[in-house]
């Protein structure tokens, strides 16, 4: 399977992180079992984009943990684990502390093998416009 991973800006230049190998996991957080949940295993490729621009990194699945959680002390437990290799620090933003509090899912996925790709845009047709994460069989579906 493919992966289509969007950021958010607002978190800094995470692809920037992902390309010089300080973050090594995408997580996603989310009030519902949503994708990626369920949906992502080792071996699938995950291509990263920036919400608003074209696709050009690329990495391979490694690892997945998916984590039900109860309360806000839990998820902030996760995410101090987890914090360095997601997202290049060991304090956790107060962006990223707002964006996750309250939230009953973290799905975290390990990758490797990270690469550019010559830059290509996608068409999200299909997959709601707030969407953050698409799961394909093939990328050339999604690829403009």
């Amino acid at each position: 399977m493919d992966h289509v991973a969007i950021m958010n800006k607002s978190f800094g230049d995470l692809i920037a992180k992902i390309l010089s190998r300080e973050k090594k996991i995408e997580s996603r957080w989310s009030k519902n079992r949503v994708a990626p949940w369920g949906k992502v295993q080792p071996g699938d490729t995950i291509y990263f984009k920036n919400s608003g621009e074209k696709v050009i990194a690329k990495a391979v699945v490694s690892k997945v943990e998916q984590f039900e959680i109860h309360n806000n002390k839990q998820v902030l437990k996760i995410m101090n684990r987890y914090s360095k290799q997601d997202l290049g620090t060991t304090g956790i933003s107060n962006i990223v502390k707002e964006y996750i509090s309250n939230k009953n899912y973290a799905i975290f996925v390990h990758f490797n093998n990270v690469e550019l790709v010559n830059p290509f845009a996608i068409d999200k047709s299909g997959f709601g416009m707030q969407s953050a994460w698409l799961t394909v069989e093939n990328i050339d579906r999604v690829k403009v």
